[in-house]
């Protein structure tokens, strides 16, 4: 239904800030098409995509690539999904948004906006291997519901004998959302590595900043929140047991 994910998309009020904080912790740089007006860059950690854009988005969007936009549009609407913005013409690439039941937003575009670099198959960056996007959200099954209805795979994932689910994983191809039931500020990408204890000392030593908190359901993980430009948090756990 969405066609191919393409990258995360952040806001960057500085891109060239933002570009090196992650070329040091490892990801490589890709080069971008003339598609946005505004400075854009992507950087990669051979799995994860980020789009770095300096212009004022309200909040990282999901962006996939879909060819057939207006098409996509019409399925969209047969679904009683809500099209909050879209641009259809000659002069700019098309684009569409709208947002899930959690509030997180979705944007498709028509072409991509990038060309991925050559990279080994064991490249990885500083925070080891990329799990998945971490959002809040009021209502897991609601929110299940939505996505699998865009053809993501849906389930709960909790400890065993739980009463009522607190986790609930929409998986893609090419990304995986993770729901949880707690309020978050902002969605949080997820990382994870089982000697993510010396990569943590490590950036602390390079002088890296981390949050304070960390939600709760990561606690038991050994989960630490690091801080990246624009107020981005990236969870830094160990695998699961």
């Amino acid at each position: 239904m969405l066609g191919r994910f393409l990258e995360l998309s952040l806001p960057a009020s500085d891109v060239a800030e933002a570009l090196e904080f992650y070329e040091s912790l490892g990801f490589a740089q890709a080069v971008v098409g003339e598609a946005w007006r505004h400075p854009y860059a992507v950087v990669t950690d051979g799995r994860l995509y980020l789009g770095l854009h300096g212009t004022e988005l309200e909040t990282p969007l999901l962006t996939f690539v879909t060819p057939d936009l207006r098409i996509r549009l019409e399925e969209l609407a047969t679904l009683g999904i809500e099209v909050e913005h879209a641009r259809l013409d000659e002069l700019s690439l098309n684009e569409a948004r709208f947002r899930d039941p959690s509030g997180l937003h979705v944007r498709l575009v028509e072409a991509r906006t990038f060309s991925p670099p050559a990279l080994e198959p064991a490249f990885e960056s500083a925070l080891g291997y990329f799990e998945q996007y971490v959002v809040g959200a009021r209502d897991l099954a609601l929110s299940g519901q939505f996505w699998e209805r865009l053809g993501f795979v849906a389930f709960a994932d909790d400890a065993e004998g739980a009463t009522s689910p607190k986790r609930l994983i929409a998986s893609h191809r090419d990304i995986n959302l993770a729901f949880l039931d707690l309020d978050l500020a902002m969605p949080m990408l997820c990382f994870s590595a089982p000697d993510m204890a010396q990569r943590v000392a490590g950036l602390r030593e390079r002088g890296f900043g981390f949050a304070g908190r960390v939600p709760r359901d990561f606690h038991e993980r050994g989960a630490v929140a690091l801080l990246a430009p624009d107020g981005q948090q990236i969870l830094l756990l160990e695998p699961e047991a």
